[in-house]
């Protein structure tokens, strides 16, 4: 299955590799979970922490780093969102975990992808739905359950 709408992928920090067909096949396995998934216009932006810390703190108001961000535009825009990736944060994650950076980037695309489909985690019953459909949708991919510790 192909992406059925366009993603504009923006490199806004140094050190990033062109990441194009990872997050194209990100998006897909995504769409395969999702019983009715939105579409539209779909933003990512390959950034650095410093960036992705402003974003945060001026957004959630919290003053720190973090891996992935999602701005969801609101219905009936033909627009999704954004999604927002922090290379560094990435990078330290993927390392403490052990796992491939490019794995690790994957998910978080995914689940980047999830928040802009409406999926949140902040009660058990909500991070349990989420996280089953990006283990489904990683699976797809032969990337392994990222929550299996």
């Amino acid at each position: 299955m192909a992406v059925p709408f366009d993603i504009d992928i923006l490199i806004q920090a140094g050190g990033w590799a062109e990441q194009s067909s990872l997050i194209n096949k990100a998006i897909e396995a995504s769409l395969f979970v999702i019983e009715q998934p939105r579409l539209g216009e779909l933003s990512v932006v390959l950034t650095d922490d410093a960036h992705i810390q402003t974003l945060n703190r001026d957004y959630r108001g919290k003053d720190k780093a973090t891996n992935v961000l999602s701005f969801p535009v609101p219905q009936p825009a033909p627009l999704l969102g954004d999604i927002v990736i922090a290379l560094e944060t990435v990078t330290r994650e993927a390392a403490v975990k052990k796992t491939p950076f490019e794995g690790h980037l994957t998910h978080l695309v995914v689940h980047g992808f999830l928040h802009l489909q409406g999926y949140d985690h902040e009660n058990e019953v909500d991070a349990a739905i989420m996280e089953a459909l990006e283990i489904k949708a990683l699976a797809t991919l032969n990337i392994d359950d990222p929550y299996q510790f």
